[in-house]
């Protein structure tokens, strides 16, 4: 077995890191993608974690709930272990500060690989991101991301437990806030990347008619006030719309794939999503359906395309979370990933060709 997993759910940082290097006893990790609850502190966690796998790169983030082979978790700390023969190479980088930085991130990609990062075969390499859940600025990152590489990015957006207070990055040893960690994969084995969410359209649309992009608000759809418009797509009050939020997100709809834009809140007449909805954008009322049944769908489609899968990272969202524990149903989500190595973490938004929310975004090593 060439990518393992490990878990602890004890308290004391040390504890969990031994109990942590026990489990990997015997196994030589080239890379270490470790996802912990925000109950850690956050750079203790992160020198810990470093410091007992001197060997190999160590990279992960702050969570809003936690998922490892066949379960899902909470305040626990998860990790994969990816030896010589999982990847063949990994290089990590930091965006230390979204608000300034130029990229070097990309240049120093690009002297470790040797050669321009367009020119990276994205058959052969993929990327992970993993930024601040707080920072507000994953559509910038992504953006700029795909104007200097073709590799396809996957990651999520750190969380903190619904604290909503501060997120935090990690990367051999460091935290960071108002920052990205990178990180580009040689595997030694074929990949491939799922893209699930469990919605089906509706016929009813909502286009953005005025917003304000940056701040993630929406002003007006179909040429109302945004509350007003979405409560009477959704049959409900203004007051009780947010009630909806959860099972009727809108999505931007492409060749019948939703990327699920997802409401935070109603303010006054506005309402503030948890990405960034752009003025003239067409939006379709969705309507959640059975996240076991499309995960397992999406899961079996995948081996039958790809072959035997030998590690699984899942970066899913914490809406897709909570309504499994409205429904409880987070023992029955963690059993679908029980056959084959996982690590995973609720997050605060999914990256895949652009910043989305209420998805699971997952990366497949076979």
């Amino acid at each position: 077995m060439n990518i393992k997993t490990a878990f602890s759910v004890k308290t004391d940082p040390q504890d969990v890191v031994a109990e942590i290097q026990a489990q990997l006893k015997g196994f030589n990790p080239k890379l270490i993608v470790f996802f912990a609850s925000s109950a850690y502190a956050p750079a203790e966690i992160a020198e810990k974690m470093e410091a007992s796998f001197p060997t190999a790169e160590t990279i992960g983030c702050s969570t809003a709930g936690e998922i490892v082979t066949g379960k899902m978790l909470t305040k626990s700390v998860v990790a994969m272990a990816f030896n010589r023969k999982a990847l063949k190479k990994a290089k990590v980088e930091v965006i230390e500060d979204l608000n300034k930085e130029s990229f070097r991130a990309f240049n120093a990609f690009q002297r470790y690989f040797g050669k321009p990062m367009k020119k990276l075969d994205p058959s052969k390499y993929v990327g992970l991101i993993l930024i601040d859940g707080l920072s507000g600025k994953e559509e910038l990152v992504m953006d700029r991301m795909g104007d200097l590489t073709n590799l396809a990015f996957i990651g999520g957006s750190a969380g903190d437990d619904l604290k909503f207070a501060s997120t935090h990055v990690y990367a051999n040893g460091k935290c960071y806030t108002n920052a990205a960690v990178l990180a580009i994969l040689e595997p030694g084995v074929d990949f491939s990347i799922i893209k699930t969410q469990s919605f089906t359209e509706l016929p009813k649309k909502l286009v953005v008619t005025k917003a304000n992009e940056f701040k993630r608000e929406v002003l007006e759809f179909n040429n109302k006030p945004a509350a007003v418009a979405y409560a009477e797509a959704v049959g409900a009050s203004v007051a009780d719309a947010p009630n909806k939020f959860m099972h009727n997100p809108v999505g931007l709809v492409f060749e019948g794939e939703p990327f699920v834009r997802s409401p935070q809140q109603i303010k006054g007449d506005k309402m503030v999503f948890y990405c960034s909805v752009k003025e003239g954008m067409e939006l379709s009322l969705l309507e959640s359906t059975d996240i076991i049944a499309s995960t397992k769908k999406a899961l079996a489609e995948d081996r039958k395309k790809h072959g035997a899968i030998s590690g699984i990272v899942n970066f899913n969202c914490i809406l897709r979370t909570l309504e499994l524990t409205q429904k409880q149903l987070t023992g029955a989500y963690g059993e679908v990933f029980a056959a084959e190595p996982t690590v995973g973490f609720s997050t605060y938004g999914e990256q895949y060709i652009g910043h989305i929310n209420q998805t699971a975004t997952i990366l497949v090593f076979h």
